[in-house]
């Protein structure tokens, strides 16, 4: 694969991140950006034509995670429709073992919403959809998507340590927890991810131990919507210091702060979502950039 090219502007030194990352401790090592793919299905979606036009885009751009959900659709009369456009994509590109697939299960999309589903026969019925949906006979990463207030922690975790003692999936993981439920879930079953939002401007983890209780226990932080997403996305895109920093730099305020995150530490992983080519070449080329410490300071401070 061909690595993306990238850097500053003359008269600014840059040191190039590690190629690859491992994910967890599973001894898989991908390339430190990975992409959520999830705005190609939901609403506003390309076409599948241009859709793939991306996916071609992050196999040049050496981008070889990518981590979707069974959700990721526009409503519940079309689920699965992110896993389906992955397998559709690994089968016309023919690249299937070259790309690292994540999925995840416990959320639903009754008329469009977003309502959590912790719940083990519906964790089970999702995972099995889900092998159907990518084609597959096993799930290399399947992560508990949002943790169910109705529905004990343990008994959804229980149900995800089922399906892998069954040969469903090879590995798992959780997402938009807490280190609490980290420990809890660790007491059940071997952890590869832990996949939360985080940006600039939502730095939580960073101060809670979550994402050094991770590093210690070689388990892979992936940080979604690492530009704040939706109206965080538009107020970073902004942000004075961004600004300032992607200026001296010569880069976009994306590629900043995916180089920022990637220095926080080595077990980091984004995976920013993308729905068009350019954007997603951008935010590859991170992988090439590393902040000096006094500018990584001060995106610091913006979680301040």
């Amino acid at each position: 694969m061909q690595k993306p090219s990238g850097g500053p502007r003359s008269g600014v030194r840059a040191m190039t991140q590690a190629m690859t990352r491992e994910i967890g401790s599973t001894g898989v090592e991908v390339y430190p950006i990975g992409w959520g793919p999830m705005p190609l299905s939901l609403g506003g979606r390309p076409s599948e034509r241009d859709a793939m036009a991306v996916f071609r885009a992050a196999l040049d751009a050496g981008v070889d995670f990518w981590d979707t959900a069974d959700s990721y659709c526009i409503d519940d009369k079309e689920p699965g429709h992110g896993e389906r456009l992955i397998a559709t994509a690994l089968k016309t590109l023919g690249v299937a073992g070259r790309i690292r697939v994540a999925t995840k299960g416990g959320m639903t999309r009754p008329g469009g919403s977003w309502v959590r589903d912790g719940r083990p026969a519906h964790l089970r019925k999702v995972c099995e959809q889900s092998l159907r949906n990518l084609g597959v006979e096993q799930i290399f990463l399947y992560q508990f998507h949002w943790p169910d207030p109705a529905v004990p922690y343990a008994e959804s975790i229980g149900a995800l340590a089922d399906l892998q003692r069954e040969g469903k999936v090879r590995h798992l993981g959780i997402s938009n927890a807490s280190p609490a439920q980290l420990a809890e879930a660790l007491r059940i079953v071997r952890v590869e991810s832990v996949q939360n939002r985080c940006s600039p401007l939502d730095q939580e983890d960073f101060h809670n131990g979550l994402v050094q209780r991770c590093a210690e226990a070689r388990i892979a932080y992936i940080p979604y919507s690492p530009m704040g997403g939706g109206a965080g996305k538009r107020q970073m895109s902004g942000n004075p210091v961004l600004k300032s920093l992607a200026g001296d730099y010569g880069v976009s305020p994306y590629r900043i702060v995916l180089a920022w995150l990637l220095g926080k530490s080595p077990n980091i992983l984004p995976i920013p979502g993308a729905s068009k080519a350019a954007s997603l070449t951008d935010s590859a080329a991170a992988a090439r950039l590393s902040l000096k410490p006094g500018d990584a300071a001060k995106i610091d401070a913006l979680g301040r």
